[in-house]
């Protein structure tokens, strides 16, 4: 049976459609443009460094500039070419498929700092926006993320207490403003974020303002630490 549907729906590369030899693969094509992030990386938000990876701690020059209410960052891409293809399909396409593979590459980019500890988060949709786009592309990384690394997931750990306006344009201090008090922790799970430490999942970081909305939310309602992991990162030319 696999074999015929491999004949009627071949395996093809998540990037451009063409034809790959295994299922959620890219061909040599998109691999190679595939902004993969190695080497040098921001502790804090997980965005590439010039030159190679060094024995310590880096961290960039946002990371310097703005408090971070998480204690570290890992992004498996940056926010370009393949990896923006990726995330706008999974985001807006209706490609929830894409959600398995790239929970893969996240767990790689996280596994220095995914503790055994840790519950599993993905930063929430308001309700209003959950219906429109019928999934919320965060919880399908969080839920893929989860099961690759044996820990339990909350997808309603958060939620967004407002909408808030597309943020696509906005600069850095529109962003902060926005986010501002927009995201709480769910009533009915107060008592299982105090003490806990958490892994918040989203897809992409570019600010950083949903992220930080997210981590003092866990925060305040008493959680002991949290960690950020998102698919990519909007980041500068290094």
């Amino acid at each position: 049976m696999q074999s015929a549907l491999r004949l009627i729906f071949p395996p093809r590369c998540l990037g451009c459609g063409a034809l790959v030899e295994a299922d959620f693969a890219l061909c040599g094509g998109c691999w190679r443009d595939a902004p993969f992030i190695a080497g040098a990386r921001c502790d804090t938000c997980g965005a590439p460094l010039p030159g190679p990876a060094g024995p310590g701690a880096e961290v960039c020059d946002d990371c310097l500039k703005i408090a971070r209410p998480w204690q570290a960052g890992r992004a498996a891409m940056v926010y370009t070419g393949t990896a923006r293809k990726i995330v706008l399909a999974l985001k807006h396409g209706d490609r929830t498929e894409l959600a398995r593979p790239a929970a893969g590459w996240m767990l790689r980019a996280g596994a220095d700092v995914i503790r055994k500890d840790m519950i599993v988060a993905p930063v929430p949709l308001h309700w209003a926006r959950l219906l429109r786009r019928r999934y919320n592309q965060a919880a399908l990384l969080a839920q893929g993320v989860a099961r690759g690394a044996g820990l339990c997931c909350c997808p309603d750990l958060l939620h967004r207490s407002r909408p808030t306006a597309a943020l696509e344009n906005a600069g850095r201090e529109q962003r902060f403003a926005e986010l501002a008090g927009a995201i709480r922790a769910n009533p009915r799970r107060r008592r299982e974020i105090a003490g806990k430490r958490f892994l918040l999942v989203d897809d992409v970081m570019t600010s950083g303002a949903t992220l930080a909305a997210a981590s003092e939310a866990c925060l305040a309602a008493g959680a002991a630490g949290v960690t950020v992991l998102v698919l990519a990162r909007v980041a500068r030319d290094v």
